[in-house]
C-alpha cells in the first residue's frame, strides 16, 4: 500500500525544515520494516522566501520527497495540483496535511490505518477524543463553532470539524471529485468534502490530536467574513441558482479589491 501525502506550502521557511525532517524520518522507517509505501509532495504556491531552497536540500537525503512550485496562490489550489500530480503515479492512497505540523506523522498515520473500508478519513479537533493543544482561546472556539454551524445549515453534511488540516482519500474517490471542485480558497475543505459525498463516497472523520504553532497565517476576525462569504457563493453554486454565481463573484471581487 503506498500514500501520496500533499504539503501546500505558501511562505513555509520557518517551519518547512521541522515538518519534513519529521515526516520524511517518520514514513521512511515504515517503509523500511515494508509497513507502509509513501511518498511526500511539497506543492510551493505563490512564495517569495527560501521555501523551495529548503525543500530542494532535504531531496538529497529523502528520494520519496517530490516538489511542485507555482506562482499562483491558495491552499486550495496547491492541494488540487497536488492530488492532479498524484494521481500520475501508482499511489492507492492521497492526503493531505498542513505544514506547520500541527498534525504529527505518527498521528496522520494513525488517521490511516482507520479508515478501513470508507473511502476517506478526516482528522477531527471537536469530537469526543480529541486533543487540542494548547487549549485554544474562547473567540477562537466561537468563530470555529459559527462556521460550523453555517456549514452543517447550508450543507447538511454530519461533520463536526472540516477545517482540521489532516486527511486522505482513496485513489479513486480522489479521481471522480477532481472534475467536481470549484472552490479553491476559503471554502476548498467543505467544497471537497460536499462534492464527495455528492457522489455517493463515505468519509470518516476521526478525534485526532492536534498541536497549535507558532506562526499561524490565519487572522480569523479578519478572514471570517470571507469565510461566510466563499459557503454562501459555494451553496448557490450547488443549486438551481448557479447562474446568480457569476454575478455574486463580480460583487465580491469588486468589495475585496476595495478593502484590501
Amino acid at each position: 500500500m503506498k500514500i501520496c501525502i500533499v504539503i501546500p506550502a505558501h511562505n513555509e521557511e520557518k517551519r518547512i525544515a521541522r515538518t519534513l525532517d519529521e515526516y520524511c524520518g517518520f514514513f521512511s522507517n515504515l517503509k523500511k520494516n515494508k509497513t507502509f509505501d509513501f511518498e511526500i509532495l511539497v506543492v510551493i504556491n505563490n512564495t517569495n522566501d527560501r521555501t523551495e531552497s529548503i525543500v530542494r536540500t532535504f531531496q538529497k537525503n529523502c528520494k520519496e520527497l517530490r516538489c511542485l512550485n507555482f506562482k499562483q496562490g491558495g491552499k486550495g489550489f496547491a492541494v488540487i495540483e497536488g492530488f492532479k500530480d498524484a494521481l500520475k503515479r501508482e499511489n492507492d492512497f492521497i492526503g493531505f496535511v498542513d505544514a506547520d505540523m500541527s498534525t504529527s506523522p505518527s498521528e496522520f498515520y494513525r488517521i490511516c490505518t482507520r479508515i478501513g473500508q470508507s473511502d476517506g478519513a478526516i482528522a477531527s479537533r471537536y469530537l469526543k477524543g480529541s486533543v487540542v493543544r494548547p487549549k485554544p482561546t474562547f473567540s477562537r472556539i466561537l468563530s470555529s463553532r459559527i462556521f460550523n454551524f453555517l456549514i452543517r445549515a447550508l450543507f447538511l453534511m454530519p461533520y463536526q470539524d472540516t477545517q482540521c488540516g489532516a486527511k486522505i482519500f482513496r485513489r479513486e474517490a480522489v479521481k471522480e471529485v477532481l472534475p467536481r471542485l470549484s472552490m479553491s480558497k476559503w471554502a476548498f475543505d467543505v467544497d471537497l468534502l460536499y462534492s464527495l459525498r455528492r457522489l455517493g463516497f463515505e468519509i470518516k472523520e476521526i478525534p485526532s490530536v492536534w498541536s497549535d504553532t507558532k506562526y499561524s497565517k490565519i487572522n480569523f476576525m479578519r478572514a471570517g467574513p470571507w469565510m461566510a462569504i466563499a459557503l454562501v457563493r459555494l451553496r448557490l453554486y450547488n443549486s438551481p441558482f448557479k447562474g446568480v454565481v457569476k454575478i455574486y463573484n463580480r460583487i465580491t471581487d469588486f468589495v475585496y479589491r476595495r478593502v484590501k
